[in-house]
């Protein structure tokens, strides 16, 4: 019986909340936080704070990774950026913050790997996806480009077999000129398709979902999934992220950020199978102790729960920036 892992961040106006913060569950229904909902890493470089965890299990080596967007709205966002979200997003950081683990407890020091080149903006919301016809891994995030003059973002991508090494970086996903841009890219295999998430910021000014034969596409739209949408608020919910459940179902959260500070977090639905497109809420199913934020979910054995859930995190050093 499989075990999950949620690595996410949380929404609060303090440096703390820009870290990496571990979740569990036995069932991928009911959660609890690590560390009493305290960081387990924190971040000393690039900007000292750290958004959109992906986290991967390297099936080459055994070995976990965890990437992040390296940027800090606590600090960057008043100083680096003067408050300007266009800053950020074209002069932001062309690299992702990464930690190393053999076990899930004991973890690198962040270090900082460049995966944009200087045509890119900021490099934003990471995600991996394994690619069996290759035998290595697609490393895909957003960011606005030269190619438009900087204009609506799309989706681009590395690759890598040993998370050290990466390609130069080419595009996965652009939606149509005129259409706007999408981020938040979230990527999963079912019966040889591979399927898409990404947030889109009009026409629909929500997340959408897409597939193809390959990693790399071409993509199409799932329109059944977009009907499913209909009666979900056009605006507010950004960041999807999706499991494989035990039973075989598939659940989907998308993070709700239509309030400011605690009120937001993830909102959970569930499908069939993602071939289906059809997405139910399913708020009730599900228990968190606080609102998750941009994260990514890890399947994990009973042995690799136990060792999390027994590890005493509170002996992680407070990286605040003093």
């Amino acid at each position: 019986m499989q075990h999950y892992l949620f690595v996410h961040f949380r929404e609060t106006t303090s440096p703390e909340g820009e870290q990496v913060h571990f979740a569990l569950s036995r069932d991928g229904f009911t959660w609890q936080s690590l560390n009493d909902g305290k960081p387990v890493l924190w971040a000393y470089y690039g900007d000292r704070g750290v958004r959109d965890m992906t986290v991967v299990r390297d099936r080459h080596t055994g070995k976990f990774h965890i990437f992040a967007t390296d940027l800090s709205l606590s600090y960057g966002m008043r100083d680096k950026y003067r408050h300007s979200w266009h800053l950020a997003c074209t002069q932001g950081s062309k690299c992702l913050a990464h930690w190393v683990s053999d076990d899930l407890v004991h973890w690198s020091e962040e270090e900082m790997v460049r995966v944009g080149d200087e045509d890119c903006g900021c490099v934003w919301a990471p995600d991996i996806i394994y690619d069996a016809a290759q035998d290595d891994y697609v490393l895909h995030w957003s960011s606005c480009h030269r190619e438009n003059g900087y204009g609506p973002m799309g989706i681009y991508y590395n690759r890598t077999r040993d998370f050290v090494h990466f390609t130069p970086p080419q595009c996965l996903y652009r939606k149509p000129e005129g259409m706007g841009g999408c981020i938040d890219s979230a990527m999963y295999e079912e019966n040889g398709r591979y399927y898409l998430f990404v947030k889109s910021d009009k026409n629909p000014n929500r997340v959408m979902l897409l597939t193809g034969d390959t990693v790399t596409g071409p993509f199409r739209t799932v329109r059944a999934f977009d009907e499913s949408m209909e009666s979900v608020q056009e605006g507010v919910y950004e960041a999807p992220t999706a499991v494989r459940l035990d039973d075989g179902r598939w659940a989907l959260f998308i993070d709700y950020y239509g309030v400011q500070g605690a009120g937001q977090g993830y909102v959970p639905f569930i499908a069939d199978s993602l071939a289906s497109g059809v997405f139910t809420r399913s708020d009730q199913a599900f228990s968190f102790p606080y609102g998750f934020k941009h994260g990514t979910i890890l399947t994990i054995t009973e042995e690799e729960y136990q060792r999390m859930l027994q590890r005493n995190w509170q002996d992680v050093p407070d990286g605040r920036w003093k």
